[in-house]
Order: C-alpha cells, then structure tokens, then sequence
C-alpha cells in the first residue's frame, strides 16, 4: 500500500487539474474537427481515448520532470517532499514506472489513424525536454504551451488525415493560454526559483504581471471568436464566448493576488471549468 501511495503521490493522480488541461485542448480539437451527423459513438470513443492518454502522459511526464528536477524540488519549499527528492522513491524505480506509462499510452495511441500516430510521437521530445527549459530560458511555460496543447492538433487529425489552417490559429491561441495559466502557478515558487537560479515568465514579467497575463489572454480569446467565425458556428459558441471572456479577464485577474500562493493556484485550478466552458461552447455551437 505504501508503494501503492507513493505511485499515486508521484504521478499526481490525486490532482486531476493536470491531466485535465491536457485534455481539453484533445477534445477541442477532436470536437471542431468531428461531423455530429456521424456515428457519435465514435466521437465518446475517441474523447475516452484522448482522457485515457491525457492521464498517462501526464503521470509519465510528472516522473520524468521529478527526476530531472530533483535536486531543485528539495530547495523548494512547495516540492521539497515529492517522492524522489525526498528519497521515498528511487531514479531507477521511476524510470521503470514511467516506461510503463508511456507502453500503455502507446497500446492507446495504435487505435488512432497512422498521420496521428506519427504527430504524437514527434511530440515526444517536447513532452520530456521541458523540465529542462527552466534552467536556461525565462520562456519555459512558453515551451508547456506548446506541448499542452499540441493534442489540439491530434484531436483535428483523428478525424481529418490533414492540418489546416483552423486547428493551427486555435493551437496558437490556446498556447497562449497556457502561458497565462502556467505564469500566473508559476508565482507559487517564485522566490525559490530565484535563489536557486530558475528562470520563468513568472520572474521576467514579475514587475507588470497583469499586463502581461491581460495580453497572453486577449490573444487566446481572439483565437476562439476568429475559429467560431471560419466555421460558422452557431450563435450560442458567440453567446458563451462572452463567458469565456469575463471568466479569463474578470474572474481570474481581478480577484487574482500574485503575493498569495493560495490565490494563484486557486486560479490557475480554475482553468479547468474554463476548458469544460469551452468545450461545451464548442459542441453548442456545432448542433
């Protein structure tokens, strides 16, 4: 059972925040790519798939990340006691936890189309080269950005043997979506990460964080108007978009306080509703 908790511990099963801003942007992409005339058993069976991956990347990617960044996580308060840097967990037992991960997100990822296939694994450098962008760029979340929300694209690809220019604008504007969110969890550690010589947004921007966050949002909200207008979606996504808006601009930023760390990651939690709001608006304004 002990080992059983500390698997649990290490691959954060128990905070689904993670795993769950990853697949939203699957599920974006899977929804504005899919026919709803067509066999929508299809659709449940390719979302339960990309939830399926999304938690088993997740898990494997958080090992990965806690191996490569041990050493740091036991001079940050937040990370001191994870399973690795606090010796509960070995680097050789990880890695064999991880490859497992990654075998059975494999078994998952054969049941796509061969074009998908190929895109995911291309992605796997990004997915396991991250943790190490911290220590020389302040653009790491940038980085995360890109890797997040690359399922975007596999979820138009699961459907269309092709990439076109709408997933594209949708993928760059969620990037910047993950620049906001991740800046704004990034102020938890923000004082550790510049005694020991991290680097991040959360630091580089630290001076005018609201009008940085104000920016990395506008530019995500833009993305999602401009994506409803080339599919001429319905005018209930219009109507949600404006939700979307208020949720990211008002309720995040308004009430977010970067001195707080109990704020911030209450905030950076509250994107998860936000990729739900999203989804929905998405599915609405298709029917």
């Amino acid at each position: 059972m002990n080992q059983i908790n500390l698997f649990i511990e290490l691959t954060r099963l128990k905070k689904p925040i993670g795993y769950m801003l990853l697949f939203w942007p699957c599920a974006w992409g899977l929804t504005i790519a899919f026919n709803f005339s067509n066999n929508f058993t299809f659709y449940i069976f390719y979302l339960i798939l990309f939830f399926l991956g999304s938690v088993l990347m997740r898990s494997a990617g958080c090992i990965v990340n806690d191996i490569l960044d041990r050493k740091f996580d036991k001079k940050v308060f937040r990370t001191k006691d994870r399973p690795i840097a606090s010796g509960k967990v070995s680097i050789t037992r990880a890695i064999v936890y991880s490859a497992c991960l990654c075998l059975i997100a494999l078994m998952v990822l054969v049941n796509f189309n061969n074009f998908t296939i190929l895109l995911a694994l291309a992605s796997m450098p990004l997915a396991f080269t991250y943790p190490l962008m911290k220590r020389f760029t302040y653009w790491p979340q940038l980085f995360l950005g890109i890797t997040f929300n690359y399922g975007l694209i596999l979820g138009w690809t699961s459907v269309n043997d092709y990439v076109d220019i709408i997933p594209i604008i949708f993928y760059f504007g969620a990037i910047f979506w993950t620049l906001g969110y991740d800046t704004i969890y990034g102020y938890q550690d923000i004082k550790d990460d510049e005694i020991i010589g991290l680097k991040s947004t959360s630091i580089k921007f630290k001076k005018s964080p609201f009008r940085f966050l104000h920016i990395c949002y506008i530019i995500f909200i833009t993305s999602l108007f401009l994506v409803g207008f080339l599919m001429e979606l319905n005018n209930i996504f219009f109507f949600m978009m404006v939700f979307v808006a208020f949720q990211l601009l008002f309720s995040q930023l308004r009430k977010l306080n970067i001195e707080k760390a109990n704020s911030c990651f209450n905030t950076f939690k509250s994107n998860n509703f936000l990729g739900l709001l999203i989804f929905l608006s998405l599915v609405l304004g298709k029917i």
